[in-house]
């Protein structure tokens, strides 16, 4: 009989899998502390991005409650805090403007059942074929269309309704710019000096909020006239509205549908990233595909209350793991405090200026932007930069569907290409002489790992690490258990690879720089060589070698290779 777990299991959501290992009340105590610094993180961030998204204040809030309680109940990942997020203000924006708030509400309905469908099916896994240029620029386009939304609160500009078009938007404010309101810019500059001080000096305090209370008594301490939640939305609700179904016909579904597969495939795309990097935070591994059937789920939910699409914060699920989160009762206890929030604070609230919320939005808008990550995508080979590049232009000047559509196709075209060079590198040796060679290399791999040292771990790559196959690189690490104290990566067959291709490699030499193993790169060919150090992937603890046997040899000679591998292993 086979080993493998029935499929059922792979959507067994991990709060089960917890409660069964073992549940202490120490577990308790450290879920709670976090549920409540990562509620006191997203309280302000809820409103901020209900209000960006063009609808109101508690629309967010109820976003947070209702789907970020369901993401962790029923989620593949142990850490995941769910909620409204950035990823999804420029859809619902647009879904707004052309559809109404019950357009919007019809999509998220259809993208949940989208993901639900996606989950059962086992689409979680394709997620990570998404090359790495297009979700970074479509990631640093978002930001962008972010950040030009704030301009109007972050100044105070006395117009209406701000234009869609991104182009609009600047020459609206730039006729309206000398009306600024000096009272809106003094809490914004306030609150961001607070954001960014304290994430420099006190990372640990809760900047946003901070930030958000300091621009409300300066407000009401000065009588400054500026607009707030209340002025602009009325007082908050206390609690959540009774749920009901959307509105539903045929033509607005066929309307709407383009907007909801967007909003499925942001949805999958984010909460999966979400999960990756919290599983490199702790170690765990996620459910990719139970993660999507709780975010479809999650979505269902939120419109039957009212609310707006949800997937994984990565800030707030960072926030969730430094707090001392054991499992996912931490995010279903977020998303209760911010239940309680809402019960007890909804008058204060009202008090709040929307410059205080716009320069929260700047800071989300700049860690979106991953301006690191972008200039780093800028050295990549050329078809990779213009992936990227063209994703953020058409994010950021047409729509972000048909920025997604095109980036993914031109990256399939590039594929293409590339491995139809990879085959012409390929083809330059004969029948005969490969079959030899296969030959060759088979003895050689059998002896070879005999003559490895003890605490040495050796690993071949085979054909070009692309988009498609760079996320199995880590796994290699995941089946070899214990970390080895040194690491020979052969790359002999490698005739290339692409901008995701080597930030797979970077996070393996990542994970094996926190387990201090030496990494030695073997064979490499002139073109990868040259790529991996124009990206500066080559570092100190990186060497490169032409032969196994030279690896070897630098293996001997490096006083903290072997020695230590011998200390370490008794």
């Amino acid at each position: 009989m086979s080993d493998r777990p029935p499929y059922w299991h792979l959507f067994v959501p991990k709060l089960i899998t917890v409660l069964r290992l073992g549940y202490s009340p120490r577990d308790f105590r450290n879920d709670v502390i976090a549920g409540l610094t990562v509620a006191i993180v997203a309280l302000p961030l809820a409103m901020a991005l209900g209000i960006a998204s063009g609808s109101t204040p508690e629309k967010g809030l109820i976003t947070a409650v209702v789907a970020g309680f369901l993401i962790s109940a029923l989620g593949g990942s142990r850490f995941q805090i769910g909620g409204p997020t950035g990823a999804f203000v420029v859809v619902v924006l647009d879904v707004i403007a052309r559809h109404g708030f019950d357009g919007l509400l019809l999509a998220t309905c259809v993208a949940g059942v989208m993901l639900i469908i996606a989950g059962f099916a086992g689409l979680g896994t394709w997620i990570k074929y998404i090359p790495q240029p297009v979700v970074t620029g479509f990631t640093a386009g978002i930001a962008l269309v972010i950040f030009s939304t704030q301009i109007k609160d972050l100044l105070g500009l006395p117009m209406g309704a701000v234009p869609g078009e991104f182009l609009e938007k600047v020459n609206a404010y730039a006729a309206h710019v000398a009306q600024f309101s000096p009272a809106a810019v003094s809490i914004a500059v306030v609150a961001l000096a607070i954001i960014i001080l304290l994430r420099r000096y006190a990372p640990r305090w809760p900047g946003f909020l901070l930030a958000v209370i300091t621009g409300s008594l300066m407000a009401w301490g000065f009588d400054l006239q500026v607009t707030t939640i209340g002025s602009q939305f009325g007082e908050l609700p206390r609690g959540l509205p009774m749920p009901e179904l959307p509105e539903f016909n045929w033509d607005k579904l066929k309307a709407v549908m383009p907007s909801a597969f967007t909003i499925a495939f942001l949805a999958g795309v984010e909460s999966l990233l979400s999960a990756v990097v919290a599983d490199g935070m702790t170690g765990r591994r996620h459910r990719s595909n139970c993660e999507l059937v709780a975010q479809g789920v999650a979505n269902l939910f939120s419109t039957f209350f009212g609310g707006l699409p949800a997937t994984g914060a990565i800030a707030r699920t960072a926030t969730n793991i430094r707090s001392g989160a054991r499992s996912p009762i931490a995010g279903m206890l977020h998303a209760l405090f911010l239940l309680l929030f809402m019960l007890l604070l909804a008058p204060l609230i009202s008090y709040v200026p929307l410059a205080a919320l716009a320069a929260v939005l700047v800071v989300v808008a700049w860690n979106m932007s991953e301006v690191e990550r972008f200039k780093y995508l800028m050295r990549a080979p050329a078809g990779d930069r213009l992936v990227l590049l063209l994703t953020f232009s058409l994010t950021v000047m047409i729509d972000l569907t048909v920025a997604i559509s095109v980036g993914v196709v031109l990256a399939a075209m590039l594929f293409m290409h590339r491995m139809a060079e990879a085959v012409a590198i390929q083809n330059r040796s004969t029948m005969i002489e490969r079959d030899v060679d296969d030959y060759q290399r088979d003895e050689e791999e059998y002896t070879r790992r005999t003559r490895l040292p003890k605490g040495v771990e050796v690993f071949e790559l085979r054909g070009p690490l692309f988009f498609g196959v760079a996320n199995r690189l880590n796994d290699v690490l995941d089946r070899i258990g214990p970390m080895p104290m040194a690491f020979i990566l052969i790359l002999r067959d490698v005739p290339l690879i692409d901008a995701t291709g080597v930030s797979a490699l970077e996070e393996f030499l990542t994970r094996c720089r926190k387990s201090d193993t030496m990494v030695y790169l073997v064979e490499m060919s002139q073109p990868v060589r040259a790529l991996l150090s124009s990206m500066h992937v080559l570092k100190s603890d990186v060497r490169a070698a032409a032969s196994f046997d030279e690896a070897l040899e630098m293996i001997h000679t490096h006083p903290n290779s072997l020695a230590h591998s011998e200390d370490r292993n008794g």
